[in-house]
């Protein structure tokens, strides 16, 4: 595989490298949106792209494949950075797509990431790498990520004081139900702290050391009073 001795691009360096290929640079991966007319496209066109890159693709890209889209993001996986290598696998699948694509319109390209205020931040990362099964991001061991690409990135942010108010926000975590007891457990072995199992097993309330929290959701017992049905 090519590429584990290119030097990291800056974002500036990346981003113009393949701008007018119509990639986007979104959280230190180079991505773009292919327009389709239905899956059975898309997945013909993803083997296409496959084959093509044979084990580079392994190494750098990440599909995420609907009926209107093919979502295609490259990175250096192993060390969570944007490299010429990328730059020339962008190049590579824009002429084998030979279609227009779209990042920024109806089926444009968009990332979310979560920011937790925290004080202490040793203290409160392994809990939320517990709660949402995470793992440190290549690069930069603050932030948390999900290896599966399943859920947004999760980065800490240092507070200077204590806020003695409730968080107005918090997450839930939906989980298979007979994963949910030992992922409460692990949260609670990280550090966390159950606030109520009340409504267990539809959620569990949790929260880090410093106050912020979130819900491991299942699907059961939503038919109790006073449970919400979503989930």
């Amino acid at each position: 595989m090519r590429g584990m001795d290119s030097p990291a691009l800056t974002r500036t360096q990346a981003q113009d490298a393949v701008a007018a290929l119509g990639w986007r640079l979104l959280l230190g991966e180079l991505v773009t949106a292919v327009p389709l007319d239905s899956l059975a496209e898309g997945a013909g066109l993803l083997t296409a792209v496959a084959v093509e890159l044979g084990p580079d693709g392994d190494a750098h890209l990440r599909a995420d494949l609907r009926p209107d889209r093919l979502r295609l993001a490259l990175q250096d996986r192993a060390r969570g950075v944007v490299t010429a290598t990328d730059v020339d696998l962008a190049r590579r699948v824009t002429e084998l797509v030979d279609r227009p694509v779209d990042p920024v319109g109806e089926t444009g390209v968009q990332e979310l990431e979560i920011a937790v205020d925290a004080l202490d931040i040793p203290a409160v990362r392994p809990f939320w790498a517990a709660v949402l099964d995470l793992v440190p991001q290549p690069g930069d061991e603050d932030a948390l990520v999900d290896p599966a690409g399943r859920l947004p990135a999760v980065w800490f942010q240092q507070m200077d004081a204590a806020r003695p108010q409730r968080n107005r926000i918090h997450l839930d975590i939906t989980v298979p139900h007979d994963v949910a007891p030992a992922r409460v457990a692990a949260a609670l072995a990280a550090g966390g702290r159950l606030l109520s199992d009340d409504a267990a097993r539809a959620f569990w309330v949790l929260a880090d050391v410093e106050g912020n929290e979130v819900c491991v959701c299942t699907w059961q017992d939503r038919d109790r009073p006073g449970v919400s049905p979503a989930g």
